[in-house]
């Protein structure tokens, strides 16, 4: 927990064949990583509809994580390509609603690469630590 109390909420939404599996080997590896992160295991990234980042702002996550297998590497072909367009318009959007997109964030995590996600989600917690709680909790939408 930070000085001023708030530890934020990060939804990571993951890919079952690369990033859901570095998890894994974070975790089984007992790498130190933060605990303030759900992760919420997809197929593919190409999955990930932008209404679920939405969603898990306006219910109060403070950041959310979208992660899958790197560019060429994708199990269903082309979904993390899918997924980082739908990310980028997304991201163009979400100011006009008040959300600082930094909120948001596409990375991509191998399989092997559990050192990398518990990086990435030791430096996105700390990200969102500094940003604050979410604007977006208790949002009406209408």
């Amino acid at each position: 927990m930070s000085e001023n109390g708030f530890d934020p909420t990060i939804v990571a939404f993951v890919c079952n064949w690369c990033t859901y599996t570095a998890a894994d080997l974070a975790g089984t590896a007992r790498m130190v990583q933060s605990p303030n992160v759900r992760l919420v295991r997809m197929m593919c990234t190409g999955m990930v509809d932008p209404k679920y980042i939405i969603k898990s702002l306006l219910s109060g996550a403070d950041g959310v994580l979208i992660s899958g297998c790197h560019p060429g590497d994708c199990h269903y072909i082309n979904g993390n390509y899918k997924a980082r367009r739908r990310v980028k318009l997304l991201k163009e959007i979400l100011g006009r609603f008040g959300i600082d997109e930094r909120r948001v964030k596409l990375t991509w995590v191998g399989a092997s690469e559990g050192n990398e996600f518990a990086e990435t989600v030791n430096h996105l917690v700390e990200e969102i630590r500094e940003l604050g709680p979410g604007e977006a909790a208790g949002m009406q939408v209408v």
